[in-house]
């Protein structure tokens, strides 16, 4: 038996070395047993229609076998229609060539047919993807690693690169007023990656419970409970969150929230229930977990700073990439208190030391040279024409409908009538539009003792969709909606 993985005792030159490519050899007869591998990876798909094979010098040397053995077995390949070999493109698996059979012993399973993909996607979460600055990321990227040390491509520090937690610490305290340095700061992969290491952290300080506001993500909600940690609604009215609610709550250790601009309905928290949550977070010894959700988008208003700045010793602050740039960078980052560093950096762990140190240098880089400051600025001009183009096809088609919470951020909330919410969603699935209705982001305790309100209403996201697609998802959304309130 052979194994491709072999070297041979002479190495071949380098412009003969091909992909590795792993196969095992049976039988005393070489030319025999290398078709019947071919056959059986192709076969089986471990080798894919249009999968490049390795040249055949390259794939002699791996075999120790002669080359002739090896084109000779290419060749009676490529006459059975298992491979194709075109100059210049070298050979490769022939595209119709799919898996004949089930490896013996394989259940045969039916292809599910794939669910239908909405035309147009207005649910909240995403920027506009395509308006992602691919150039100025790239050169930013190839300035970093140009500049990059040779230990910067190590393990690192589990906080994550000085770099750009320096970028950061200055980035953070000139637009969004938090008190930052850079020793304070652990880099994570998003917030949700930040939000699992603070649960973790809240159960070993013995938490049991943590006050979330009454509208959001159960996504986050679900983290906290699967951590062991109980949520504790707060009710969120046209100021925010009833932060003055949180001394009632027994056993709440922290409040999760969204001050800047509460995720969904758009309200900033006022400033009395600012300074309300701050004085609980310093009579209890709790801790506020501050998500600046879309805090660099503001269009009618001053710009609301981070409630972190108000006392840096009880505030977590939480920020990331994910709508400024795009969700696939992975990047986030927490301000934390000084005493909570080591225990964050604890709970990350061994198998979750840090984020990629290649994008890390980049957004570092990024930042530095005021590409991050020119996109966001470019950006938050783009969608602020999108929300007027969207509040202005309103009012000439669906003048009954009030759009809502809309001075800052990605979506706005547009206010139907009682009992339409769930008919107007599917309305809006049928003509391939995806949107949500409000009430999938309600929460509220069995125990609470007090209600949810009726609230019928949409979350739309105008942010997302692309430039060619923007003017068909708002005639479908204008199509959709109720002319007049009852």
């Amino acid at each position: 038996m052979r194994d491709s993985r072999t070297n041979s005792a002479a190495d071949p030159p380098a412009s003969a070395i091909g992909a590795d490519l792993h196969l095992e050899l049976r039988g005393t007869k070489l030319r025999t047993g290398l078709t019947d591998a071919l056959r059986e990876a192709v076969r089986t798909g471990r080798l894919a229609p249009g999968a490049r094979l390795p040249p055949s010098r390259s794939l002699a040397a791996d075999l120790g076998i002669s080359r002739n053995t090896v084109v000779e077995a290419y060749a009676e390949l490529v006459a059975e229609g298992w491979l194709t070999a075109q100059q210049g493109s070298g050979t490769r698996v022939a595209p119709r060539a799919e898996p004949h059979s089930a490896p013996t012993g394989a259940p045969r399973t039916r292809t599910r047919p794939a669910r239908t993909r909405p035309r147009y996607a207005m649910q909240p979460g995403s920027p506009d993807l395509a308006r992602f600055p691919r150039a100025q990321w790239l050169a930013a990227a190839r300035r970093a690693l140009t500049a990059a040390p040779n230990d910067a491509l190590g393990y690192g520090d589990p906080r994550g690169r000085p770099e750009l937690r320096t970028a950061l610490a200055d980035y953070l305290a000139r637009a969004r007023g938090v008190y930052a340095e850079p020793e304070r700061i652990v880099v994570c992969s998003g917030f949700h990656h930040g939000l699992a290491l603070m649960a973790r952290v809240l159960r070993v300080r013995k938490a049991r419970a943590v006050a979330v506001e009454a509208y959001g993500l159960d996504l986050y909600r679900d983290l906290l409970t699967e951590a062991g940690l109980r949520t504790q609604p707060l009710y969120v009215d046209e100021h925010g969150a009833r932060t003055d609610d949180l001394a009632r709550l027994r056993g709440v250790g922290a409040v999760l929230m969204t001050p800047a601009h509460q995720y969904p309905t758009g309200v900033a928290l006022c400033p009395e229930r600012r300074t309300a949550a701050v004085a609980w977070a310093r009579e209890s010894g709790g801790l506020i977990l501050e998500d600046d959700y879309d805090g660099e988008f503001r269009y009618d208003r001053q710009p609301v700073g981070a409630l972190q700045g108000l006392d840096p010793r009880r505030v977590v602050y939480f920020g990331s990439a994910s709508k400024s740039l795009a969700p696939g960078v992975r990047l986030g980052w927490m301000v934390l208190p000084h005493e909570l560093v080591p225990e964050v950096v604890e709970a990350k762990g061994y198998g979750d030391y840090m984020s990629s140190t290649l994008e890390q240098l980049t957004l570092a880089e990024f930042i530095t040279s005021g590409a991050y400051d020119r996109h966001v600025r470019s950006m938050r001009q783009r969608y602020r024409r999108r929300r007027d183009q969207l509040v202005a096809a309103l009012a000439e088609r669906a003048p009954g409908v009030r759009a809502v919470g809309m001075a800052a951020g990605l979506q706005v909330v547009l206010e139907l009538p009682a009992g339409t919410e769930n008919s107007v969603v599917q309305a809006a699935a049928r003509e391939g539009l995806a949107v949500s209705g409000l009430r999938e982001f309600g929460h509220q305790a069995q125990d609470s003792g007090w209600q949810l309100p009726e609230r019928d209403a949409l979350v739309v996201n105008y942010a997302a969709p692309s430039d060619s697609a923007w003017k068909g998802a708002l005639d479908t959304l204008c199509s959709v909606l109720p002319q007049e309130l009852s």
